[in-house]
């Protein structure tokens, strides 16, 4: 376990960086489109779209390697466990270019499947095989990136997450440029563009994680595949992706049942959903520093400092909520006008605005727990109470609409978290009392 003292500024050298990188998403997305909307036609766009979201959704699937990751190897650090810490790098990396390469090899069922649940036209469907047929080239080096960021952030170096980031977006969009206004390769040169990002951000990733590669624990084959640590990885991702799984139910759903109230209200709860994607990404940060934290403290069996810990990031956690409150009160109009031009969208959105006011205060529990039961791999209970949220969501939400409508909808959604949070909470005492 690291001997810095646990204190704010640590907790926000860890946050702050994350935060950072998230902001660089939406902008990645933005280029994409941009460089393609100048080709002057609108199937070159369509095609980009339906094919970055048919490899997202799959890439999504593997978001387990980052959380586990995260929690194993802060806790293998905690322990003091040097060569648990290597052998997971290895472990992850195995998993990521292994999943990548069954990508690669079933990218016709994953292309089949993707154009049945979203039909377009032979145009855009054609353009968009082109686009997943090259950038599905570098699925190795995206589902291996999430394992070193989660063994990066379990060791604090976000800062390392960051530069990643960042260089695999600035490459991206400037190979965007080049090859599509440049060279005029069109959308086979978004993927392209893509493809030498994620390859390059992999390299640079790896650069980052070389004192690992400077001991033998790395190639030690019985520990990589120890049949122990094997079955704990595989029981924490597997708990973890059941858990995800029924997250992204919860939003899918959502969305589809926004369409069946029509298409403006469909159009108002996209964008403010917005507001809970601008949320998630300034509490990623402290979430993350709480899988660190708490993990390391687990791994050294310290119950002082997994109390501190959490009551810290928990604090930086709460703050950011209210603060997102208070900013969507205050600039919430502002924000859906710059969203969404339509006067009728406008207001529909502006109409459920308080939902988005409340939404950070009432989902800041079930996403700081979240952090700290990933830190410390409770994982079953993780995928149990997710269960539970979601199976109350599912059986209120229609029953609520039915009476209240889009409001309805959204008194569903924000149940949800306050399930979660509410289910969490009730476990902590037991998760606090095995610390010690």
């Amino acid at each position: 376990m690291t001997d810095a003292p646990l204190t704010n500024a640590r907790v926000l050298a860890i946050a702050l960086p994350i935060v950072l990188s998230n902001a660089t998403v939406p902008l990645l997305g933005i280029v994409d489109t941009g460089v393609v909307g100048q080709m002057g036609a609108a199937a070159p766009i369509g095609a980009v779209g339906i094919g970055a979201i048919i490899l997202t959704a799959v890439y999504w699937i593997f978001g387990f390697l980052r959380m586990g990751t995260t929690g194993l190897t802060a806790q293998a650090i905690g322990a003091g466990d040097a060569r648990e810490v290597s052998a997971l790098l290895s472990r992850v990396l195995l998993i990521g270019l292994g999943a990548g390469a069954l990508m690669i090899a079933g990218q016709v069922a994953i292309m089949a499947g993707g154009f049945w649940l979203s039909p377009a036209s032979a145009e855009v469907e054609g353009l968009a095989r082109q686009y997943v047929s090259i950038r599905v080239w570098s699925a190795p080096a995206a589902i291996a990136l999430y394992g070193i960021t989660g063994w990066l952030i379990a060791q604090e170096r976000t800062r390392a997450v960051l530069v990643v980031q960042l260089w695999m977006n600035g490459l991206n969009i400037a190979l965007d440029l080049w090859f599509v206004l440049g060279l005029g390769w069109g959308v086979p040169g978004v993927a392209i563009a893509t493809v030498c990002a994620e390859w390059s951000g992999l390299a640079l990733g790896l650069w980052f994680c070389r004192a690992a590669f400077q001991t033998p624990a790395w190639r030690d084959r019985l520990a990589i595949f120890d049949p122990a640590r094997l079955k704990r990885m595989i029981a924490v991702n597997g708990d973890i992706m059941i858990r995800s799984v029924l997250l992204q139910a919860i939003f899918v759903s959502f969305l589809l049942w926004s369409g069946g109230l029509g298409d403006v209200p469909l159009a108002a709860n996209q964008i403010l959903m917005q507001f809970l994607q601008f949320t998630a990404y300034a509490m990623d940060g402290f979430a993350f520093a709480a899988e660190a934290l708490v993990g390391q403290a687990v791994g050294a069996r310290a119950a002082p400092a997994f109390r501190r810990s959490v009551i810290l990031s928990s604090i930086w956690g709460a703050g950011i909520c209210v603060a997102m409150a208070l900013a969507f009160l205050l600039f919430g109009q502002a924000i859906i006008g710059i969203l969404a031009k339509s006067d009728l969208v406008q207001a529909e959105a502006a109409r459920y605005l308080g939902w988005m006011v409340l939404a950070p205060l009432v989902g800041c529990a079930a996403w700081m727990l979240d952090g700290i039961f990933i830190g410390a791999t409770r994982t079953r209970d993780m995928r149990n109470m997710m269960i539970v949220s979601a199976a109350v969501y599912f059986a209120a939400t229609p029953l609520l609409i039915i009476g209240f409508g889009n409001h309805g909808l959204w008194i569903g959604m924000l149940l949800s978290f306050v399930v979660r949070g509410a289910t969490l909470a009730s476990r902590y005492p037991a998760l606090e009392r095995s610390v010690s």
